[in-house]
């Protein structure tokens, strides 16, 4: 049997992670992105235990961790500050082994980047077409060096939110659907010196979130309930007017964050659940698969997770078809699980809007011993990857 080959469309977070898995089981991959270049779209990023335990067993949490800010714990609180539910980092720590870690997004992206040769990724990739004939998968793109083929084994659609993959191959899915939310993302040009941990303050219909970065800056985000489309000629005015009054620091975040800095998108997730991950040759991983409200926090998890799963998989049996089904079976209860819990966290965390529903979950948050948080935390991160480790096979 000749060496196994995979392409992967799209090179974010779960597209290279996928490549990395890959190429630690022996295989021949390709990695095509769209963009003229390699790079990542967005602030920060946080990861707890299921991420970096995927991250280790593709060999680069060491690197990861060391390009992050560790996490000493955080909090939920209302609009006053008053605490609502603690996060024990100590304890989190205990149980799962490994601290919340922050990066920017981009730091992570460089890592992943980083752990594949350049031969490997392809970028400025303009995909025109994916054949399969029972056999394989074929796909034709255009580069700016001209047009091109490439056969493989099996295609691996890792091209987010929007996946052009997904509605070539599952045309009759109903797509994404918009959440009723939008979100803000920025980091500031310096240190707030307050801001420490991961901390989450829900107001009603509306959150500001933010979480400490190596050298003190802070990474955050703000999300409200609101039409889609909605934007603000100045973006950064309309948060200060909506957040300034917030419990310190979240004034001093806005006040040290330049307006350039700010990004804005609306929240969209998949309108339903896809019956299953692969078709054919075809296998979807990460936001092509399973695109979840951000709540939990879980969507570079789950993407890492994905990535793991599918080389252990290909990694078990000589038969991709059968490995892809395994991989399938596995993910899909998982993934779709996490994204209706995270749907849950949103309409009864910050997507709140009743006044007297807000006042009882809040009393119940008080009321409740932060052991019953960490339960519900460790029962969604507790995940243990398969080992892709075997000096037998090419690196």
């Amino acid at each position: 049997m000749g060496e196994r080959s995979a392409i992967v469309i799209g090179g974010g977070i779960a597209g290279l992670a996928a490549a990395i898995g890959l190429r630690r089981i022996g295989w021949r991959v390709t990695v095509l992105e769209k963009a003229s270049a390699f790079g990542a779209i967005g602030a920060g990023i946080s990861l707890l235990a299921n991420g970096l335990r995927a991250l280790d067993t593709l060999g680069v949490g060491a690197a990861v961790r060391d390009a992050g800010c560790r996490q000493p714990g955080g909090r939920i609180a209302p609009p006053s500050g008053r605490l609502l539910t603690p996060m024990d980092g100590a304890a989190i720590e205990d149980r799962l082994g490994t601290a919340v870690y922050s990066f920017l997004r981009l730091e992570l992206h460089n890592v992943l980047v980083q752990a594949l040769p350049s031969d490997v990724l392809v970028p400025g990739a303009l995909i025109r077409a994916l054949e399969q004939d029972g056999t394989g998968a074929r796909v034709r793109f255009t580069t700016p060096d001209g047009d091109a083929v490439l056969d493989a084994d099996i295609v691996i659609g890792a091209d987010g939110l929007n996946s052009w993959v997904r509605s070539q191959v599952w045309p009759e899915h109903s797509g994404t659907a918009y959440a009723g939310a939008t979100v803000w993302r920025g980091v500031t040009s310096e240190p707030v010196g307050s801001s420490q941990g991961v901390d989450q303050t829900w107001g009603r219909g509306m959150e500001f979130g933010f979480t400490s970065l190596t050298g003190g800056r802070t990474e955050w985000h703000a999300l409200a309930n609101a039409p889609r489309d909605t934007r603000y000629a100045d973006e950064l005015a309309e948060l200060r007017a909506r957040f300034g009054s917030w419990h310190d620091p979240i004034p001093a975040v806005l006040a040290t964050t330049p307006p350039e800095a700010v990004l804005r998108h609306d929240i969209f997730h998949l309108a339903d659940p896809l019956p299953s991950y692969v078709r054919g040759s075809t296998v979807l991983i990460g936001d092509a698969a399973h695109a979840m409200q951000p709540h939990l926090g879980q969507g570079a998890g789950m993407a890492l997770e994905d990535a793991v799963v599918l080389a252990a998989e290909l990694r078990a049996g000589p038969d991709p078809a059968a490995a892809l089904a395994r991989y399938d079976h596995a993910r899909r209860p998982r993934t779709q699980s996490v994204a209706r819990n995270a749907h849950r966290v949103g309409r009864m965390g910050p997507q709140l809007e009743n006044r007297l529903v807000i006042l009882v979950r809040n009393t119940a948050m008080r009321l409740l011993p932060p052991s019953v948080g960490l339960r519900e935390l460790v029962r969604t991160v507790d995940w243990t990857p398969a080992s892709l480790e075997d000096p037998t096979l090419k690196r």
